[in-house]
């Protein structure tokens, strides 16, 4: 389904698409040399043979462009019907870490191949997971989505998800850095603020994006403030972006969280969100459930703040898989990809 791309041609915006076929104005955006990506949401899905048709009519108006989907497992998978595996709460791994280590790296394994076959099947390449929030037991817009409160386990609980992602040939993205676990306040609907030292921050929240080393290929800083380190939340932020590509050696692409959340009202306008978001390290700014403000971006955006365009655009490239997907009927006459299925149905 993805053909190939020259990495200079993906721009710097991830946007959505309104409905579940394209229409004049989804095209048009497309087609814009800003875009570099477009994700889909619940909205933009009836079935499998529709999802592939708008996947499919996406790649045919930008080759090589990134389709990508929040589809972590428990309250956020975003297709649910139709086939799709129901996959379990990041929690529920952390619970059977608990009981059994090495039945449960085996099952995160299970888990991330599943989803990342899944969605493959039907044309999106990459899905935003694994969440590497440390579970506080405080945070509900974070909650059952983290895999445990040990930093130690979050880690190798992602890398061995990553690692199911990856036999599909699928890349990841860990979110949210330094860390969303802590802080109560939802950053869709307000921003939220974590008071604590910042040395504490990173030798717990953050460990995990340091410890996973080469095998992140994505990250999404948090849409939270750390006032102790800087006054900027970490988006928007050289200082805790600088933590990342500097001390923790992260070569991989640099996300912005969604710039319609309220969490990035502090930075202003969403083309101003956007050009603190790239002048601090984010190689690409997403834009979501407002085609306006995604006008607005494409229309206002001067890809000049971002640190190197060209080094961004070839990270963003490395993302789109490049080994063929297999289809969903072959998928199903799969014995690994059975298996796996059924391994996750048991804890699902």
């Amino acid at each position: 389904m993805n053909q190939p791309v020259k990495a200079n041609s993906l721009g710097p915006v991830m946007l959505d698409v309104v409905g579940t076929t394209l229409n004049d104005d989804d095209l048009r955006r497309i087609r814009h040399p800003l875009t570099g990506g477009v994700i889909l949401f619940a909205r933009n899905y009836t079935d499998r043979a529709q999802l592939a048709a708008l996947c499919d009519a996406i790649h045919a108006a930008r080759p090589g462009v990134l389709i990508a989907v929040d589809h972590e497992g428990g309250r956020v998978q975003r297709f649910r019907s139709d086939g799709f595996t129901r996959l379990p709460a990041m929690r529920k791994l952390g619970e059977l870490w608990d009981k059994d280590v090495l039945e449960s790296c085996k099952a995160a394994t299970a888990v991330g191949y599943v989803l990342a076959a899944e969605l493959r099947a039907c044309g999106v390449d990459l899905s935003f997971t694994p969440v590497l929030d440390l579970d506080y037991g405080q945070s509900d817009v974070i909650g059952d989505r983290a895999f445990h409160r040990d930093p130690r386990v979050v880690t190798l609980l992602a890398k061995s998800l990553n690692h199911g992602l990856a036999l599909a040939g699928m890349a990841n993205c860990g979110k949210h850095f330094p860390g969303h676990g802590f802080a109560e306040a939802d950053s869709h609907v307000a921003i939220p603020v974590d008071e604590r030292k910042s040395k504490d921050i990173i030798a717990e929240d953050a460990a995990p994006y340091g410890w996973l080393g080469m095998s992140l290929s994505g990250v999404m800083p948090a849409h939270v403030i750390y006032p102790e380190f800087d006054h900027h939340p970490a988006g928007f932020s050289k200082k805790w972006l600088s933590v990342l590509r500097d001390k923790m050696g992260f070569d991989g692409v640099i996300f912005s969280d969604d710039l319609s959340m309220e969490g990035a009202s502090v930075a202003g306008s969403v083309v101003e969100g956007a050009h603190a978001a790239l002048s601090a390290g984010c190689d690409m700014v997403l834009i979501c459930n407002s085609p306006e403000k995604a006008d607005q971006l494409l229309e206002g955006l001067d890809p000049s703040h971002s640190i190197d365009a060209q080094r961004s655009a070839r990270r963003i490239a490395a993302l789109v898989p490049t080994a063929a997907a297999m289809g969903w009927d072959s998928l199903h006459n799969d014995a690994s990809y059975l298996a796996a299925r059924h391994l996750v149905a048991s804890i699902a």
